[in-house]
């Protein structure tokens, strides 16, 4: 059974990737209004992941008998200057989310919630992967500058990212 403390935390965390979701598919429909429809692909398939994640978190909730309290979700951001900043914010986002969830870990050990650190831990390494994807398509976007036909390829590169399966890693950068 959950205790009230990491239950708050969990149902935070939840909320943190609600967010997320949100926050990606706003990122998508931004690419959709730009032509640019392998960028908005990118950012939709991130968005069913950060849905995943956050029925993860409902789902263990659940298995431990504690009580899932949703809250409002911040509306996002719907405006850029170009592609470039899109993904620099996705990276900051992902790196934010990085720390709450290592904070999360840090409380099932003060709390010595060894099942929640177990769940926590496929999260911990979901996250490397995570930053390293925006990483990458920036360092991408960076080498693209104003080539045209360069973010032409690039994006018809991200057009081929699939969803990924319930519980399987984080698809690569490119697709």
């Amino acid at each position: 059974m959950l205790n009230p403390k990491m239950q708050e935390a969990l149902n935070q965390q939840i909320n943190a990737e609600l967010f997320s979701s949100y926050l990606y598919l706003s990122m998508s429909a931004y690419f959709e209004s730009q032509s640019l429809p392998g960028m908005a692909n990118w950012m939709r398939v991130q968005a069913q992941e950060e849905l995943m994640h956050a029925m993860k978190f409902y789902g263990f909730i659940n298995e431990r008998d504690g009580r899932v309290a949703l809250a409002a979700v911040e509306g996002p951001r719907t405006e850029w200057s170009s592609p470039l900043e899109v993904f620099e914010e996705a990276y900051k986002h992902e790196l934010k989310i990085s720390g709450l969830i290592n904070r999360l870990v840090k409380l099932s050990h003060e709390e010595s919630d060894f099942a929640t650190h177990s769940f926590l831990q496929w999260f911990v390494n979901e996250q490397v992967e995570e930053e390293a994807a925006a990483k990458l398509i920036i360092d991408r976007l960076r080498l693209v500058g104003d080539n045209g036909v360069a973010m032409f390829m690039l994006d018809n590169e991200l057009a081929r990212r699939t969803p990924m399966p319930a519980g399987g890693a984080a698809a690569e950068a490119a697709g």
